[in-house]
């Protein structure tokens, strides 16, 4: 039986018990093995609260549930307002899905500060949460500036070779486009008195907005150039390779899960959500750009000598395919991005996990160290092929709905740009079983790689998740596409009424 108290305060624990078992660690002695499974335990509860989530989530509203709204700073007029919709809480899900399977893939190969870096883990946690929950601009600015300190230092700390290079890349590329975004919410609170998203939206499509139309253009550009460095769109990209390859695996899967997919999620949200005559005027160059990323990352990912940069520039070319979506301006068009976001998160997540298991035997990210796996590692090789037959979009697998359902609005809004977001499908088929040829197939060139071991039961922990969540989200797609299917609705509504007005005219 559902609960109204639970209800009212579900996205305060989904969003907090991370952060406080952060705290409680702190207070911990520094025995490693306890503090592993304290991680464990905290992002495991959270996972398990988050599911109350969609449990309970009433599939046919297109509004905001969940919600709670109290004041919190009286001035600056600032609210306490959390709520999601269709849109926002699968990626709460997804998120909470990723954190334990961080913690186990992170068991061994953790060997120094690893209370900071449990702690660092849980409050990126609670950051990323709380990015898909806020419904006040503040907030949802707070918790968006949050997610960059774990992150940083994540990578920072526990990365490879050029780890302080990569972070302050990450960090700065990230912070000085979020500038943007903080002088467009400064803007509207000028305007409004509030920072609450719903009463800004309510305001805007009433026009009561003093000078609006002169300053809309520039408001959804700041928006956009935070989001569009966050995705990363083409040519504001090229902090993602260097993140990645010097991130530690449960930097690599957290940022290519969930960090990335709040610029998608901003752009759905705010972007259009707050800006729909600029998003449908702006549409045409955006678009452009997103097939330049998919084509261009493609190409450049199929002559990667690294897995990791690889895996890393694949990302660039499938989120492009969700900014494709999102701005089709199409039903089939947005809630295939929206499954792309958490198909991507699943498979990619798990391709960093399989890249960082054989980083912890070889401690080399290079091709050309590998080959013939398949014979010593039997189990891997096949968990390997799996999860690349999902991101290559293979039918009953999770990366073919999502690129389905994207391309089809594609074609429907222009048929080029659903011809040319095609090819971005074959060319990831072409680098990723190239890859996986190279890796796992024809004789073991290399004496050492003859006796590495096989998953243990740890790694297969981590890993049977995804591949079971890769396989249902592929064969029951409406388990998923139910609960978005009713908010992308209501986000296309002001486009309807834009489409009716010119038809008017």
């Amino acid at each position: 039986m559902n609960s109204p108290t639970l209800d009212s305060a579900i996205l305060t624990l989904v969003t907090f018990i991370p952060m406080a078992g952060a705290l409680l660690l702190l207070l911990f002695p520094r025995r490693d093995r306890d503090i592993r499974i304290f991680a464990l335990v905290v992002s495991v509860l959270t996972f398990g609260v988050s599911l109350h989530l969609p449990v309970y989530f009433e599939r046919a509203r297109a509004g905001f549930q969940y919600e709670i709204n109290t004041p919190w700073i009286p001035t600056p007029n600032i609210h306490y307002h959390m709520g999601v919709d269709g849109i926002s809480m699968w990626l709460v899900v997804l998120t909470t899905f990723l954190t334990p399977l961080c913690v186990l893939i992170s068991w061994k190969s953790i060997h120094e500060r690893v209370k900071e870096f449990f702690i660092l883990l849980l409050i990126m946690e609670t950051a990323l949460i709380g990015v898909f929950v806020s419904l006040d601009l503040f907030l949802f600015y707070f918790f968006w500036e949050a997610t960059l300190i774990p992150m940083a230092l994540l990578i920072g700390i526990y990365g490879h070779e050029r780890r302080v290079y990569a972070a302050i890349k990450f960090f700065m590329f990230t912070m000085i486009a979020s500038v943007f975004m903080l002088a467009a919410i400064l803007w509207l609170y000028a305007k409004l008195g509030t920072f609450d998203f719903v009463a800004i939206q309510t305001a805007i499509r009433n026009g009561q907005v003093d000078g609006w139309v002169g300053a809309a253009p520039w408001l959804f550009l700041g928006f956009f150039v935070a989001f569009a460095v966050k995705v990363p769109l083409f040519p504001v990209h090229t902090w993602l390779p260097d993140a990645h390859v010097e991130a530690p695996t449960a930097g690599s899967v957290l940022l290519a899960g969930v960090l990335l997919k709040m610029g998608t999620y901003g752009m759905l949200r705010f972007n259009l959500g707050l800006f729909p005559d600029q998003s449908r005027s702006n549409a045409p160059w955006i678009v452009t750009l997103a097939l330049i990323g998919i084509i261009y990352g493609a190409l450049v990912a199929m002559v990667q000598p690294n897995m990791k940069k690889l895996i890393a520039y694949s990302s660039i070319s499938h989120l492009g395919f969700v900014v494709l979506g999102i701005f089709s301006f199409t039903q089939a068009g947005l809630d295939g991005a929206m499954f792309v976001m958490l198909a991507h998160g699943v498979s990619t997540g798990a391709l960093f996990m399989l890249a960082g298991i054989l980083h912890e035997r070889r401690h080399t990210f290079e091709i050309t160290e590998f080959g013939g796996l398949a014979t010593p590692m039997p189990v891997y090789a096949t968990f390997f092929s799996f999860i690349v037959l999902a991101s290559v979009g293979l039918p009953l697998l999770n990366g073919f709905v999502g690129e389905f359902l994207v391309l089809s609005g594609a074609f429907r809004a222009r048929e080029v740009y659903g011809i040319l977001g095609a090819t971005g499908v074959i060319w990831s088929a072409c680098y990723l079983l190239w890859m996986y040829q190279r890796v796992f197939f024809g004789k073991v060139t290399h004496d050492v790689n003859r006796t590495l071991p096989d998953l243990d039961m740890r790694e297969r922990l981590a890993l049977w998740p995804t591949a079971v969540a890769a396989l249902v989200m592929g064969v029951a797609p409406l388990l998923w596409l139910n609960a978005i299917d009713p908010a992308v609705q209501n986000a296309l509504a002001p486009f309807a009424q834009l489409a009716s007005k010119v038809v008017g005219q």
